[in-house]
C-alpha cells in the first residue's frame, strides 16, 4: 500500500474500471490503459478472481500508479484488498467503516454516494473524494444543487453511463466535476487490445477537450 498524499492533478482524473477482467489478461489490459495516460485502475470484487488481478498488477507495476479493487462492500472484503497491497478502494456505497479502513491503510479512497447525507457522512470519515453513483439518478441538476453545499474543495467522479465525448463529460465539468469513472464503455471481456486503446484514446481525448 501507498501512504503518499494523493493529488489530484498529478493524475489523469479518470478512473479505469475493467470488470469482469481475468488475471491471465489483467497485465495486458492495464498496460494499455497506462500507455494512453491512465493512472488509476479498478477491478471491482465481483471479476473473476478479482483480488488474485489485484495483486497481480500491484506486483508487477508497484506503486507508480493506484490500483485496486471496486465493488468493496464490506469490512471483510476492504481488508481482503489491503492485503493484496492495493491502494485505490472505491466502492458503490457509502460504508463509514469500509472508509476508515482503506484511509487508515493509505488507500486512495471514492465511496459510492447519491445524497448530501451519504456525500457529507463519507467525507466526515475522512474519504478522498466521493463516486456520484448512479450519476444518472442525479443529473445535471441534481449535482449541481449537490455541489453547491458540498466544501468546494470536494474531489466529485460522476461514474454511470459517461461516453467518451465532451456531450457526455462537459455538462458535469462545468459544474465542478474533476473526473469521471469508466465502465463497460471503455472495457469489456472480450475486447482486443486495439478497441481498448482506441477506447482509452477517445476518453482522453473527450476529457482534456472539457
Amino acid at each position: 500500500m501507498t501512504t503518499k498524499s494523493f493529488n489530484l492533478a498529478e493524475n489523469l482524473p479518470l478512473v479505469a474500471i475493467i470488470r469482469g477482467v481475468t488475471p491471465s489478461e489483467v497485465i495486458d489490459v492495464a498496460q494499455v490503459l497506462i500507455e494512453e495516460g491512465f493512472t488509476m485502475i479498478e477491478v471491482p470484487l465481483n471479476s473473476p478472481d478479482a483480488l488474485v488481478s489485484i495483486k497481480t498488477l500491484v506486483d508487477h507495476f508497484g506503486h507508480d500508479y493506484y490500483i485496486g479493487a471496486g465493488t468493496v462492500t464490506t469490512p471483510e472484503l476492504a481488508q481482503q484488498v489491503i492485503d493484496t497491497g492495493a491502494n485505490l478502494v472505491v466502492t458503490p456505497n457509502f460504508h463509514e467503516e469500509v472508509v476508515k479502513m482503506s484511509i487508515e491503510a493509505g488507500c486512495v479512497t471514492f465511496p459510492g454516494v447519491v445524497t448530501p447525507t451519504e456525500a457529507f457522512a463519507a467525507l466526515a470519515a475522512g474519504a478522498t473524494g466521493i463516486k456520484l453513483f448512479p450519476v444518472t439518478m442525479l443529473g445535471t441538476s441534481g449535482f449541481k444543487a449537490l455541489k453547491s453545499v458540498l466544501p468546494p474543495e470536494t474531489i466529485c467522479l460522476p461514474v454511470g453511463g459517461i461516453s467518451p465525448t465532451t456531450e457526455s463529460m462537459k455538462p458535469y465539468t462545468d459544474l465542478g466535476a474533476q473526473g469521471f469513472g469508466l465502465g463497460a464503455a471503455l472495457y469489456k471481456p472480450g475486447m482486443t487490445r486495439d478497441e481498448i486503446r482506441n477506447n482509452a484514446k477517445a476518453y482522453v481525448a473527450a476529457f482534456n477537450a472539457c
